[in-house]
């Protein structure tokens, strides 16, 4: 017997009624966030917390030091190799290649004044044309992960900490901030990361951490010849599933030792003094140059 019309519109009504409703909106991959049908960009979810551990056990925290608090500069110093070793107490790592934790090393030096600039070609001749200060710019950062930051944390975590060349504390020159667009900062601080890294002073090490045990952890970083001589401090912090669970820091300071320190210390004390004796000597020695030449 063949069904009636009535019978089969109704069927057809009560599937359409029980079928899950489809969304108006397609959905982009790619990058680090989400674009629907009308180009809107919409952040990645967020990371969920770690699950707490039932095992009765303290949180995890770490524990961290340095291998040379104390380093001296001499007139000789060509840079020196650190190395950042620490712990995770409570450490529920079932082995060391298991990738449960992830560290997170910094070291970071005093911040300094930073003024760049933006060049444009005017007329065929390169000029300034733009500039930005910033009254506090870390004179040294470097950066030591087990990997990736990207893979570690969200970029909310990390921005909150200012961890990483991204988010690294950069204060602009306050007064000067509104004539800037969001573009034109970012830019600038860009600039900055990039010269402070063609001078090595702004290392990173994606996968310069290592667990050599559950608990265990140790990264090398090398202090070059131009980093800055004054106190330095190694900052630790430990991840699990892009949570941050616990942080350390280290004091590093370096010390101009010999004649360099007498030097550096005479300088600043009686800068008039100083210089007047630099011209001196510059002038003797030309003449004294200039004396044996002729003679040959």
């Amino acid at each position: 017997m063949r069904p009636s019309l009535s019978r089969i519109i109704a069927t057809i009504a009560l599937l359409g009624f029980c079928a899950p409703h489809a969304t108006a909106e397609l959905w982009l991959t790619g990058g680090t966030g989400r674009q629907n049908a009308a180009n809107e960009t919409v952040p990645p979810p967020a990371r969920p917390l770690p699950t707490p551990h039932n095992d009765g056990l303290p949180p995890e925290k770490v524990e961290a030091d340095v291998s040379a608090h104390n380093i001296e500069v001499t007139a000789g110093f060509t840079g020196r190799e650190i190395v950042v070793f620490g712990t995770v107490d409570y450490s529920r790592q079932p082995t060391p290649e298991s990738g449960y934790y992830d560290i997170v090393v910094i070291v970071e030096g005093p911040p300094v004044a930073v003024i760049a600039r933006s060049k444009s070609n005017v007329g065929g001749l390169w000029i300034n044309t733009g500039a930005m200060l910033f009254d506090a710019v870390p004179s040294f950062y470097a950066v030591s992960t087990t990997r990736p930051l990207e893979e570690i944390a969200d970029a909310k975590l990390l921005k909150e900490h200012s961890i990483g060349f991204d988010y690294v504390r950069m204060r602009p020159r306050q007064g000067r901030v509104p004539t800037f667009t969001p573009e034109d900062l970012k830019a600038y601080r860009e600039a900055v990361v990039r010269i402070k890294q063609r001078d090595f002073l702004y290392p990173r090490q994606d996968f310069g951490v290592g667990f050599i045990g559950r608990s265990l952890f140790r990264t090398s970083m090398k202090l070059p010849a131009n980093v800055p001589i004054s106190a330095l401090q190694a900052n630790v912090y430990l991840f699990r599933d892009g949570a941050l669970l616990s942080t350390v820091t280290a004091p590093v300071k370096l010390e101009r030792r010999g004649i360099e320190a007498y030097i550096h210390r005479f300088a600043t004390r009686h800068s008039f003094l100083y210089g007047v004796l630099t011209v001196m000597l510059a002038i003797g020695a030309g003449l004294a140059a200039s004396t044996i030449f002729r003679r040959s």
